[in-house]
């Protein structure tokens, strides 16, 4: 697991690769903190990501409100695994920029 900013003039990058779960929930939040002060439009790459828990979600969550708050941009990039889409969708996570596979509910 880790967790990645690359920062240049005009965004920050978070990457995420492997599991991104609760034991590296003190990262996750610091490199989200970090970023935000940057003042920039914030982008989370998820294609390296095998895999977030509940603490993950609720932590890009939390990130995705304060950029709101501060006016930034705020959007996940790449793919969740369905399991995890079906329960975002069934959670009620309207409003979360969600990558697009998530967004709408399958017919």
């Amino acid at each position: 697991m880790s967790v990645v900013i690359d920062q240049d003039g005009q965004s920050s990058l978070i990457r995420l690769d492997g599991v991104i779960d609760i034991s590296c929930a003190a990262e996750l939040k610091e490199v989200n903190m970090k970023a935000l002060q940057a003042g920039k439009p914030v982008l989370i790459a998820l294609e390296g990501a095998s895999g977030l828990d509940i603490t993950a979600m609720q932590i890009l969550w939390a990130a995705e409100r304060a950029a709101r708050a501060q006016g930034l941009s705020f959007a996940l990039e790449g793919q969740l695994p369905e399991g995890r889409c079906a329960t975002l969708r069934d959670a009620g996570w309207e409003g979360f920029p969600l990558p697009a596979q998530v967004a709408k509910k399958p017919n």
